[in-house]
């Protein structure tokens, strides 16, 4: 299929679609949601805690939750002192935390990409992620995970196109034109990562609600040699 860049080891698409058509041409997926998903796991796993993602946040992920003995985290707004998808609210959690992460772009992903090996990237973890990745074969996809138009619809997002452009980066391989141009994108933005990511559309909403913080923990490239791995239905910190 001429869109799944088969011609290439390192591949990069958009969202569910980008899943569907790489993922059974892959032997590793890195989903990257860079505002907030996969920096909340990259934090809450270096902290020693097991996330596991899930699509919805309603009752169905309140049973989840029960069933594996898990926290469900709470949206950003009703967050108080408790976890959610505030990378700031996770700091601190304990090792051996079980925290049931819903979200409807990086979990949702997450949990699309079948029996391949899955990881979390992003900013943060980006050279830790594309090393881990690289022992799994050559041909890698990077799915940023973009955000929601009111309507449903995608909006590619600029910090999703950075955090895989950074993890591509490390990466070797013959790159397709689109893993290209998140390469090219992230040495673009390199030396001002923290501004750009204050100053783009989902930065401004972000610190217009109040989480500058969380805006400056996903810019803190390489801050983190976590690797966040897909098993068993939960993210945990792999092996060194």
């Amino acid at each position: 299929m001429y869109c799944d860049q088969h011609a290439y080891e390192i591949r990069c698409e958009w969202g569910a679609q980008g899943v569907a058509a790489l993922a059974p041409h892959s032997d590793a997926i890195v989903v990257v949601d860079v505002l907030s998903f996969s920096t909340c796991v990259d934090i809450a796993v270096a902290n020693g805690a097991w996330v596991y993602p899930y699509r919805w946040r309603d009752e169905s992920a309140r049973a989840y939750a029960d069933t594996l003995g898990a926290i469900l985290a709470t949206s950003r707004r009703d967050a108080g002192a408790g976890y959610s998808l505030s990378p700031a609210s996770l700091r601190t959690i304990p090792a051996g935390t079980r925290l049931v992460l819903p979200s409807p772009n990086g979990a949702t992903l997450s949990l699309a990409t079948g029996a391949g090996p899955t990881l979390a990237g992003c900013l943060r973890n980006a050279t830790a992620v594309a090393r881990a990745a690289g022992r799994y074969g050559r041909r890698i996809s990077l799915i940023p995970a973009g955000e929601r138009w009111p309507d449903g619809s995608l909006r590619p997002a600029l910090e999703d196109l950075l955090g895989a452009g950074a993890i591509i980066n490390g990466l070797p391989g013959s790159r397709s034109p689109e893993a290209e141009l998140a390469a090219a994108a992230f040495a673009r933005f390199y030396p001002t990562l923290a501004t750009t990511l204050q100053q783009c559309s989902s930065g401004q909403e972000l610190i217009g609600q109040g989480y500058t913080a969380d805006v400056a923990l996903a810019a803190a490239y390489d801050s983190s040699a976590a690797v966040p791995v897909l098993s068993a239905g939960a993210y945990r910190a792999a092996a060194s």
